[in-house]
């Protein structure tokens, strides 16, 4: 049997606090802080737990040659070898071992940047309820804010003496200026109505649609969209959650950009439960009538910029364009939407049936139509969404 350690492995000394009743007897705290072991391989679902040894001989395997299992035993010993093939750290080329050592392929094949992959898996979230969180720490409204954290970052940044300021012309205002000054962030959805097909349609026709498609080579097709992307692969996929759209059954949907079509997906227990965790909580962004998951497949760009620096920052990228397009698209209709990062990555990619580490997503995007009140404060400085309304007291 051969053996080798898995692809990407990061180490992490993590400080861990905890209560010893000596240290509290002897004069101290009763506080104290042991450093233990992380491993963070990307191919797995989390972290692991390892000890010094571990980490020690986890660190010094190489992850291209395969080496005698047998060997590596002897040098070790058989304990801790168990222990690292086990956790999937280490990878063989047996049968037994064949869930690890596939998972461990699946991600080499995809093409990451080692330290990307580390960033992407170790960000993602699974049932965390962050608004309520960020209740519950008073930080919910902006004087919250401000006296938990102090004085922010001025909000206009100086470089050079004022006195050297050249005042630029202002442009005239046109109906694209108008559109654009709408543009707002959505927390007030009316659910009580349901978000016309021809709408819902529209929208996703006009940010996820593909609009021209070329044979650039052989088996290589290259789609337009309304929005750039990085070397023109457009690897973002929109995953649906629709709760609210006339002729639509609510369900999990999966859009085909090529045909502009809804390809259905296998139904969950609790469609609303799933977007209330799909948003970190955020009720008044699981209202929506339509949530998007946006999740880039990863190995479409890495097929280009293989195990490149940049190639993880161009799919953050993708989602941002996206994102705007979906806003002004929505906005354009007398829709509200919005776009957040607080999301439960592991519950969506339970949903939609998709792998961390080759299809993942980045954010929800959601539209619909907005309720005629506020009741959940908005950030609207000029007040062009709710011109004759004020928003709530905090």
């Amino acid at each position: 049997m051969k053996a080798r350690r898995c692809a990407v492995l990061w180490l992490e000394p993590r400080e861990v606090a905890h209560f010893e009743l000596d240290d509290l007897l002897g004069g101290g705290t009763g506080v104290v802080n042991q450093v233990h072991w992380f491993a963070h391989a990307p191919h797995l679902s989390e972290p692991v737990a390892i000890d010094a040894q571990q980490a020690m001989v986890a660190g010094a395997l190489g992850a291209t040659a395969w080496v005698d299992f047998d060997a590596l035993e002897q040098a070790h010993g058989a304990a801790c070898i168990a222990a690292l093939v086990a956790l999937g750290l280490i990878v063989c080329d047996d049968a037994q071992h064949a869930s690890n050592h596939h998972a461990d392929t699946r991600f080499r094949d995809v093409q990451w940047y080692g330290l990307s992959s580390v960033s992407h898996a170790a960000s993602r979230w699974a049932g965390i309820d962050a608004a309520a969180e960020v209740q519950e720490a008073g930080l919910y409204s902006p004087l919250g804010l401000r006296n938990a954290y102090g004085v922010p970052p001025p909000t206009f940044l100086d470089r050079g003496a004022s006195e050297d300021r050249i005042v630029l012309e202002r442009a005239a205002y046109t109906g694209f200026d108008d559109l654009l000054d709408l543009r707002s962030t959505c927390r007030n959805f009316d659910t009580t109505r349901a978000l016309p097909r021809a709408q819902f349609a529209n929208v996703l026709e006009r940010v996820f649609g593909a609009r021209g498609q070329v044979q650039a080579a052989d088996d290589f097709e290259v789609i337009k969209r309304t929005s750039p992307s990085g070397g023109a692969m457009h690897p973002t996929e929109a995953y649906l959650i629709v709760q609210n759209v006339e002729g639509l059954a609510p369900g999990l949907y999966h859009y085909r950009p090529g045909d502009h079509a809804l390809q259905p997906l296998p139904p969950v227990d609790d469609l609303a439960k799933l977007a209330f965790y799909a948003v970190g909580g955020q009720q008044w962004f699981a209202d929506a009538h339509v949530l998007v998951a946006l999740a880039p497949r990863f190995e479409r760009n890495f097929w280009k910029y293989r195990n490149h620096p940049k190639a993880y920052r161009v799919t953050i990228l993708d989602i941002g364009h996206l994102s705007q397009t979906l806003f002004l698209s929505a906005i354009e209709l007398g829709l509200g939407a919005y776009i957040t990062a607080a999301i439960n990555e592991v519950d969506l990619e339970q949903a939609f049936g998709l792998t961390h580490f080759v299809e993942g997503p980045l954010a929800v995007c959601g539209f619909g139509i907005r309720s005629d009140e506020m009741v959940t404060s908005e950030f609207d400085p000029n007040r062009k969404a709710w011109p004759r309304k004020s928003p709530p007291a905090e």
